[in-house]
């Protein structure tokens, strides 16, 4: 699996919000290739284009009124059309 570049996605044409009832809206599988939650299986509503990813940082200055996520980005391999989705860790997020 390669990663993708952070190309500009094409506009979405806006649609009614997903149901998140989990026994009405069950998804798809999803795996995520690559980078730090590479082999995190997971479920997806409506195929999105990009997952985000967040790990916990700690701070020096525990405790904090804050928190510091660190981020990290998967985009969806296109030429993949059925269960389990893939996506691919992009080196190029922030």
């Amino acid at each position: 699996m390669h990663s993708y570049g952070t190309g500009e996605a094409p506009p979405r044409t806006p649609t009614t919000a997903p149901d998140l009832a989990p026994r009405t809206a069950v998804g798809e599988e999803a795996l995520l290739d690559g980078g730090p939650a590479h082999g995190t299986r997971l479920r997806v509503l409506d195929r999105p284009a990009v997952v985000q990813v967040t790990y916990p940082c700690r701070t020096e200055d525990d405790p904090t009124p804050f928190r510091v996520d660190a981020l990290y980005v998967y985009r969806r391999d296109p030429r993949v059309h059925h269960e389990p989705l893939r996506y691919g860790y992009d080196h190029a997020s922030p």
